[in-house]
């Protein structure tokens, strides 16, 4: 009987850690299902779902899993497969994926406000696949083989839909900017 005891407080212990690691995650699954979805209530719905699959399947994580990249990866393709299942459907609702802290020059605020603005913008015009890589890297920091994991394609697709995307995104703000290509106004 003491063994049976050791064994379930054990598990306990691994589920209470389990949970606190996967709620450590929150604030990036939000801003990655935010950049995927582009909606709000879209984003929520993908986070949620993604812990409750993730909780019924936590006995099947190995316990030396990068759970991070393991949450990304149900979460992506929670969304790939929703996506399929309602093709097409626009999405009207276009929301900043990160604030920036408060700013008590007026001046500074709004033009990081301006910034902030056009660089969602300039996200929100790129295609999926190199949003994904420039949110999963740029923004919430995954290695190129995290993302080339939670993606599912080798590190050198990642690292060219990068530089890519990198491209793309200068010559969309330069354009918003007023400069022409390859200059700064």
């Amino acid at each position: 009987m003491l063994c049976c005891r050791g064994a379930q407080r054990l598990h306990h212990d691994l589920d209470e850690d389990f949970r606190a690691a996967a709620v450590a995650c929150l604030d990036g699954l939000y801003g990655f299902a935010l950049a995927l979805s582009r909606d709000r209530g879209a984003a929520e719905d993908l986070v949620q779902e993604t812990y409750v699959r993730a909780l019924a399947a936590r006995r099947r994580a190995s316990p030396g899993e990068n759970l991070r990249g393991w949450l990304f990866t149900i979460l992506r393709n929670i969304w790939k497969n929703e996506r399929r299942r309602r093709r097409p459907e626009a999405v009207d609702d276009v929301d900043s994926i990160a604030t920036a802290p408060g700013v008590a020059d007026p001046e500074t605020a709004l033009d990081r406000r301006e910034l902030r603005e056009r660089l969602s913008q300039a996200l929100d015009g790129l295609p999926g696949p190199f949003r994904e890589v420039v949110m999963l890297r740029c923004v919430l920091g995954f290695s190129y083989q995290e993302v080339a994991g939670i993606v599912g394609c080798p590190a050198g697709t990642v690292m060219s839909r990068l530089a890519r995307a990198r491209a793309q995104l200068r010559r969309s703000l330069d354009a918003t900017n007023g400069a022409g290509p390859g200059g700064s106004a």
